[in-house]
């Protein structure tokens, strides 16, 4: 009975990017971003329940990746997308359905090709190769919110241009896929000596999550990739 109960967990994730999909169709953002952050806990959970259990399986981590589909794929698409059809200059409509903002969906192709190459990657062990889906989803979600916040112009004026959400959007594809080398944030032991760039990471990413809040989830997301580059170059 315990070897289900990880799975248990994962399908909590797959509800949740359900009901996140759902609140972000109706470009309910901040719903959609805290069902999006539920899942995402689930998704730690499993796997941390299988090891603890010591009951991994294939069968986990194939559904741990179709519900990754949906909570990293699909519920950021849809934010894209949505995101981008609020730029009415750019609506071109084929049976009632704008045609550009599709392209936002490119980011769950992404998604759904990054998780399908993690499955089979063995170099992924110990780090990752390219933007995880969750980080990239985390990234994709916190800019619908800080957009409906509308608490800065400059920066709502970015996010409202269909143009710069189609850059977005590539760049987003691009990360996923990319052969970046990311570092994990997984503690073989608690010495500062061996895990000085994540302890760097978590001290930086809480100065900025408590002056900016969610403002500064995008900035949090590029700290990491520069870190992990900075991190690589400093080991070579």
């Amino acid at each position: 009975m315990k070897k289900h109960i990880p799975n248990l967990f994962t399908l909590g994730n797959l509800f949740c990017g359900i009901i996140a999909t759902l609140y972000a169709a109706f470009q309910n953002f901040e719903l959609a971003f805290l069902w999006f952050l539920a899942g995402i806990i689930f998704d730690f959970f499993d796997g941390f329940v299988a090891r603890l259990l010591k009951v991994p399986s294939e069968l986990g981590l194939q559904l741990d990746s179709l519900a990754d589909v949906i909570t990293s794929g699909l519920v950021p698409g849809v934010v894209m997308f949505n995101m981008m059809k609020n730029d009415t200059t750019n609506l071109i409509e084929l049976f009632g359905l704008s045609i550009l903002p599709l392209t936002g969906f490119l980011i769950t192709l992404a998604s759904a090709y990054r998780l399908a190459r993690f499955n089979i990657d063995t170099r992924q062990v110990s780090s990752f190769i390219g933007l995880p889906t969750p980080a990239n989803a985390l990234l994709i979600n916190s800019l619908a919110v800080i957009l409906s916040k509308g608490n800065y112009v400059f920066v709502n004026d970015l996010l409202s241009n269909f143009w710069v959400l189609l850059a977005i959007t590539l760049l987003s594809c691009y990360l996923l896929n990319c052969e970046i080398h990311l570092f994990a944030l997984k503690f073989k032991s608690f010495s500062v000596k061996d895990n000085l760039h994540i302890y760097i990471f978590l001290v930086i990413s809480l100065f900025l999550l408590i002056f900016l809040q969610i403002s500064a989830i995008p900035i949090v997301i590029v700290a990491y990739i520069l870190l992990s580059l900075l991190w690589k170059e400093i080991k070579n």
